[in-house]
């Protein structure tokens, strides 16, 4: 325990007795990121959180009091982390061999044999796409919409990202839609060739001589913004007038205001020329 010097107390001696600070400034200092004056956990002194542990058990910490960690205890046993972790601000952290929210289960495998399974063919730990858990690989989903997610797989050793035909945030096409994503793979349609299926085999052009031709002095084919298909661009969205020039350079959406009106709808063709030669500068 510490001894404090005259002035001070607390567990850490991190309190003054004596105040120099204005009530208000105090407050201030006490809010959390919520605006909450010690997240309703504790009492503000000369802006320090002073934090409610009444059973002198010492669970809610934090510099705002944001941490309760009486959400890490047993049920049953009243036990931290059920015994088997520790606990982070209301979040348990399991010992080799333990999981579930509290650490109450025990895989029924060793750790080692854990790791064994969840190795990937690249010799990583679920791909470094997901989390082990017992032998069983849990992967990231990064599918907004809610679905199976685009990362799949024993070991997350799939991922359908690398199927995506643009770069573009706006489209969300696979293989070009004309194929199918397996495992990370495109498998292309009769009559289409290519990683991502966008090359017909009817182009009179390679598949490099038409990619060199849509890249341009560009790092991506297309800027990003389309489909390259025989050394011609067809820019994402399709039939969206906002996505226009050479190899798809001019993005009209970086200059929309928050009603979606291009520069403000004040002379639509200056500023969209304006708009040219900001994506140009940009590229």
């Amino acid at each position: 325990m510490c001894e404090c010097d005259e002035g001070w107390f607390g567990e850490a001696c991190q309190f003054q007795e004596e105040c120099s600070l204005s009530s208000k400034r105090s407050r201030e200092l006490c809010k959390n990121q919520q605006g909450v004056i010690c997240s309703n956990r504790g009492t503000c002194h000369c802006g320090s959180c002073m934090c409610d542990n009444n059973d002198d058990k010492g669970l809610v910490t934090g510099r705002f009091c944001e941490c309760d960690d009486s959400e890490c205890l047993d049920e049953d046993t009243g036990e931290v982390c059920g015994g088997h972790g520790q606990c982070y601000c209301g979040n348990c952290y399991c010992a080799a061999g333990w999981h579930g929210d509290k650490c109450e289960f025990q895989c029924d495998i060793s750790p080692w044999e854990s790791k064994r399974k969840c190795t990937s063919p690249d010799g990583k730990i679920c791909s470094n796409r997901g989390t082990c858990v017992c032998g069983e690989c849990t992967c990231h989903d990064v599918d907004p919409s809610g679905d199976w997610g685009d990362i799949h797989g024993d070991t997350c050793e799939c991922d359908e990202r690398n199927c995506h035909a643009t770069y573009d945030r706006y489209t969300d096409d696979f293989c070009s839609g004309h194929g199918q994503c397996n495992c990370g793979m495109c498998d292309c349609k009769e009559g289409w060739t290519g990683k991502k299926c966008e090359h017909p085999l009817s182009c009179s052009l390679s598949l490099d001589s038409s990619l060199k031709k849509c890249t341009g002095t560009s790092n991506l084919p297309c800027n990003g913004r389309g489909q390259c298909q025989c050394g011609q661009c067809i820019c994402h969205p399709p039939l969206d007038s906002r996505i226009h020039g050479k190899n798809c350079k001019c993005d009209d959406r970086q200059c929309e205001d928050q009603e979606g009106e291009v520069c403000g709808g004040e002379s639509t063709n200056t500023n969209r020329q304006m708009c040219v030669l900001t994506e140009s500068s940009v590229n």
